[in-house]
């Protein structure tokens, strides 16, 4: 069992988020549909983020999973 995300970039991927859409966020860093979810956290302690926003807008989401704001970046990636 994982208790460490894996990295999957170390930089944010820019995308729109679309007003009342939903997302599922990978926490886990495992997923080949980055940055979203596609279940490759079972057996884990991750589950996904699922977030959806109040207005369409274009979001920094972490590909790094060390975020201490998911699912949007927040620098940590420059620390690893």
């Amino acid at each position: 069992m994982i208790d460490k995300p894996e990295i999957a970039a170390k930089k944010p991927v820019i995308i729109d988020i679309e007003k009342g859409e939903n997302y599922a966020w990978c926490s886990c860093g495992k997923s080949e549909n980055q940055p979203w979810c596609n279940g490759s956290h079972k057996d884990s302690m991750f589950n996904p983020l699922i977030f959806s926003s109040d207005e369409s807008k274009k979001g920094a989401i972490c590909m790094c999973k060390h975020t201490k704001n998911p699912p949007y970046c927040d620098g940590s990636h420059l620390n690893l």
